[in-house]
């Protein structure tokens, strides 16, 4: 261990202050910029800013239940074979094994906070994740973390 890897355990107390990362955590994930606002064994959540044209592609949660509280901005949305939108004030429900994409088709940012439940790997994955360019790489990895992504063009309109 380098002593830069995500130890999760109990969810210690304290603020993680606006615009920062607990542990100073912040990756940078295929143009998205993840900043880490909790982490323990049982959840761990994220805010995500999301510029114009950027997204995630369908994919699968097998162990995790997934969040989104959308802060800024609208999410295009694959749920489980239909899309939709959600803005501000929203909350997405993704229960685990339900196949899930979003993504910002608007011409502004956006911005969710995210989290999962159980914490599961999704934290070392962003690790490894943090400016890697290669979307074939960060498939390869997310399968070795829990995350399952659907085959290009399994989804019409992803």
């Amino acid at each position: 261990m380098t002593g830069d890897e995500i130890v999760l355990g109990p969810l210690p107390k304290g603020i993680t202050l606006a615009r920062e990362g607990m542990r100073k955590k912040v990756w940078n994930v295929l143009g998205h910029t993840y900043t880490m606002k909790a982490a323990s064994d049982s959840s761990f959540a994220f805010e995500t800013y999301d510029p114009p044209g950027t997204g995630v592609p369908p994919h699968v949660h097998p162990l995790q239940d997934e969040h989104i509280y959308v802060v800024e901005g609208v999410f295009t949305l694959y749920l489980d074979g239909e899309w939709t939108t959600a803005g501000p004030g929203d909350t997405v429900r993704m229960p685990r094994n339900l196949p899930h994409a979003y993504y910002n088709r608007s011409d502004a940012p956006t911005r969710g906070l995210f989290w999962v439940s159980p914490a599961g790997r999704l934290a070392a994955l962003f690790d490894q994740l943090h400016d890697l360019t290669d979307p074939e790489e960060v498939v390869r990895r997310s399968a070795l973390h829990d995350v399952d992504f659907l085959p290009p063009g399994s989804v019409e309109g992803a």
